[in-house]
């Protein structure tokens, strides 16, 4: 009788090895693109650091829910040109078997590869890219704004700023769709709470000499200098403002969008003060030290960008789809990330609106000086934290076709 139980249950474990193994099998090939800026301007808060994050959520989906699931990992460069980007997501939906692209850093990039996927219903996760756009008119059913964008940018640092007593503004905006989206919707931010902007000047992408825009802004006599640019282009213009004395004149200078790659090229002498709004930082809290920690062994000692944070959220979230789904057609993953909760270490209080808005809890932090520091990567100090029903555009005024059809 134990000879024929031992059998039996051995029988049973094998058969139910098998079956798993079959249904493993019959999952369909997931193959992730993350398209980012390998070499540019934004190289640091994406590039190669948004690959390794996604490695890390493929390799955590392969652990738990994708378990036995074919996942493949390519990458390119979009080199910040729309037409280059364009290129490579067409080639990779047509020739190479990819089922969704991530990160999409440049805001000019991700709006051409988000007709692209549309059209070749494909899901596509922005991580990298500000401009608001991509959740209004140029919104899509199989598209999705994962961490951050002009509104949330703006929103936190306007308030912040203009209670502190900054009620006129100077604008140094980078000239594409993130720079223009990033300052219209601050400007909005600060006129509706009272305040005025006195003028604004533009500057190329990759600009290395920001003094005749620095003095432009000192001649304004505004009492804050914002800067609407981002990556090399905002440590540029912060090291150069201190050089120029914009701070020490009595104006403040405030960047409304800066990574902690940013902090990093900065040092803490030239960023003290500086308030900032963040999606992730790397000692929130537990969870997001162990996270952090993580990434900082897989990739060459660094910790992450709120950017390569967002690529393992949304390439986590998306794993988990379609492996709930069984499927890596585009409107059917899309509509399983809708129904599903997000559950990471790297966002609190997140879901997913009709328009592809990933809302979810945002920070207001304050760089710390030299003297506060305790040390390698402590640069910011926590101010208050933003709600994720406070913290982007509201839905009732979004210009999404998916949101406007029903009213």
């Amino acid at each position: 009788m134990k000879m024929h139980a031992r059998g039996l249950a051995a029988g049973l474990f094998l058969g139910a090895l098998a079956a798993a193994q079959a249904g493993a099998a019959d999952r369909p090939p997931v193959k992730i693109g993350v398209l980012t800026d390998m070499s540019g301007t934004y190289a640091a808060m994406g590039g190669a650091g948004s690959v390794a994050a996604a490695q890390l959520a493929i390799d955590d989906c392969l652990a738990a829910e994708c378990k036995g699931m074919r996942i493949e990992l390519v990458s390119a460069d979009n080199q910040n040109k729309a037409d280059v980007g364009a290129a490579r997501a067409r080639e990779w939906f047509d020739r190479d078997g990819v089922t969704a692209i991530a990160d999409l850093t440049n805001s000019a990039v991700a709006l051409a590869v988000q007709g692209i996927a549309r059209e070749k219903n494909k899901v596509v996760m922005f991580s990298g890219p500000a401009t608001t756009a991509l959740t209004n008119k140029d919104c899509s059913p199989v598209g999705f704004h994962w961490m951050f964008d002009t509104y949330s940018q703006s929103a936190g640092g306007a308030k912040a700023t203009v209670r502190a007593g900054g009620k006129s503004w100077y604008f140094i905006t980078v000239d594409y769709a993130f720079g223009h989206s990033l300052e219209a919707d601050t400007a909005k931010a600060v006129k509706a709470l009272g305040g005025s902007v006195t003028g604004s000047v533009r500057h190329p992408l990759n600009a290395p000499d920001f003094a005749s825009y620095l003095l432009q802004a000192q001649s304004s006599k505004a009492q804050v200098v914002a800067l609407a640019n981002g990556g090399q282009d905002t440590v540029n213009a912060v090291k150069q403002a201190r050089e120029f004395g914009i701070v020490a004149g009595g104006q403040r200078l405030v960047s409304l969008l800066i990574f902690l790659s940013d902090l990093r090229a900065l040092g803490l002498d030239n960023a003290q003060g500086l308030s900032y709004v963040d999606g992730f930082y790397w000692d929130y809290d537990d969870a997001s030290r162990q996270w952090s920690a993580r990434f900082e062994k897989a990739f060459r000692g660094t910790k992450p960008t709120m950017t390569q944070a967002g690529v393992y959220s949304s390439v986590l979230h998306y794993l988990r789809a379609v492996a709930a789904s069984n499927s890596t057609d585009g409107k059917t993953v899309a509509d399983k990330m809708r129904e599903l909760p997000i559950r990471d270490p790297i966002m609190r209080n997140a879901a997913i609106r009709p328009d592809g808005r990933v809302i979810h809890d945002m920070y207001l932090y304050e760089v710390k000086t030299p003297g506060q520091s305790k040390g390698g990567w402590d640069y910011s100090k926590l101010v208050a934290t933003i709600p994720a029903a406070e913290a982007f555009q509201p839905l009732s005024e979004s210009t999404c076709p998916l949101v406007t059809a029903g009213k």
